[in-house]
């Protein structure tokens, strides 16, 4: 059995790209720490900055044969992270920035008919689509939208991991934006 600690990163990235799981475990001891220090002291939020390294190597073993780097491996590591945080916190901007207009149409609408029979609507659809989400996503997302739980509560009630919640939280995002925004522009 090699001992990789002792292998370059050159080395270990390129047995790592042949699937040698030895490799990608030395690479995940010798970063992961570094990388998460670096995250949260951009992010400040030990959940995310954990669930962001994790998905980074995640990413790094599933594409590992699809992967071709140019510069050194730390380097790549953490240009990664930063791509990855500058999309979350653009992300988030992006949400509050939506959320904050919905607020705005809501408050300037609130006296008109018209707008409450179409918010009313909207409710209505957005409950028949979360009731349609299969029954442990639909409990999660519930839980974290209506019961207004952190990831962590979610995750000691159902006795599940914190990135078990976080995945079906996304997912039934995806599931849900698509079919919403669909009715959105039809009604509004």
């Amino acid at each position: 059995m090699p001992s990789y600690q002792l292998y370059s990163d050159d080395e270990l990235f390129a047995l790592l790209c042949n699937g040698d799981h030895g490799a990608y475990t030395e690479i995940y001891n010798r970063y992961s720490g570094l990388l998460y220090i670096h995250a949260y002291r951009r992010l400040k939020d030990r959940d995310e900055a954990r669930d962001l390294i994790h998905e980074l190597f995640t990413t790094l073993w599933v594409k590992r044969d699809q992967m071709t780097i140019k510069t050194a491996l730390s380097s790549y590591l953490y240009k990664a992270v930063r791509n990855r945080i500058i999309d979350l916190v653009m992300r988030k901007k992006r949400e509050i920035m939506y959320a904050n207009s919905l607020d705005e149409d809501w408050e300037s609408a609130t006296g008109n008919t018209d707008h409450a029979v179409r918010q009313s609507d909207l409710h209505r659809l957005i409950n028949k689509e979360i009731e349609a989400l299969p029954e442990k996503m639909k409990i999660v997302f519930n839980l974290s939208r209506k019961g207004y739980l952190s990831h962590k509560e979610i995750s000691d009630k159902l006795e599940i991991s914190e990135l078990t919640v976080r995945k079906q939280i996304n997912n039934a995002l995806k599931i849900l934006k698509p079919k919403l925004s669909r009715f959105l522009m039809l009604i509004f």
